[in-house]
């Protein structure tokens, strides 16, 4: 648009800064409004490292899961990366810990709290090994436990840590609301979790669960 206005030669250099003023403000409302739309994360370093860290652990070098908690719980944050393509497979909600705190206090439900404490109710960060496939009283009835890799999720096993589906979750974004909050496992739909299954069973490794 600038050079617009000065290849017309009837803006003086007077009013150039006028011009350039008034695009700058609109440009900085426009990411004012983009940002409240939360942009889109590059996660470029955490796929070079979760191949990385599959190769050097004989893990499944097909794909992997990440999941950052520092979402929006009502927006898609679990994602089905695969390093060969080089894009998501899939992106869907997945729930978060509720750290004993529920409706009393709303504004919980979005700011995502951790701990390896159990008992906690917390979500907790760092990579994960995902295990034996197992039955379930929730969802389709299917759950994956997980074994903590990181001094910040060591304790899965002793919180019964798993990946299993629940019908509260839904299989599409509900932003603004809230998905759920769970006792510290990552929940999914149960469409979601009809996805996953075939995967984890057909896959001849170990899967990395990464949460962020």
């Amino acid at each position: 648009m600038i050079k617009m206005f000065l290849q017309s030669g009837k803006v003086k250099n007077r009013n150039f800064f006028f011009y350039l003023g008034l695009l700058f403000c609109i440009a900085c409302q426009q990411g004012k409004q983009l940002g409240a739309q939360e942009l889109p994360k590059d996660y470029t370093t955490q796929h070079s490292i979760a191949l990385a860290y599959c190769k050097a652990h004989q893990m499944n070098e097909d794909f992997y899961f990440l999941i950052d908690l520092r979402l929006h719980s009502g927006k898609n944050r679990f994602f089905v990366y695969d390093f060969k393509q080089k894009k998501n497979l899939y992106e869907k909600l997945v729930t978060h810990g509720s750290c004993d705190v529920f409706s009393s206090n709303p504004d919980k439900f979005e700011k995502v709290q951790y701990s390896n404490q159990v008992n906690s109710h917390c979500s907790a960060k760092g990579k994960y090994k995902i295990g034996k496939r197992d039955y379930s009283s929730w969802g389709i009835k299917v759950k994956y436990w997980l074994e903590g890799l990181e001094d910040s999720n060591s304790n899965a096993q002793k919180r019964l840590i798993v990946l299993h589906s629940w019908e509260a979750v839904s299989d599409s974004e509900i932003y603004p609301h809230y998905s759920p909050l769970s006792w510290g496992c990552p929940a999914v739909s149960n469409a979601f979790m009809k996805l996953l299954d075939p995967l984890l069973q057909q896959s001849k490794k170990p899967v990395l669960l990464w949460i962020l």
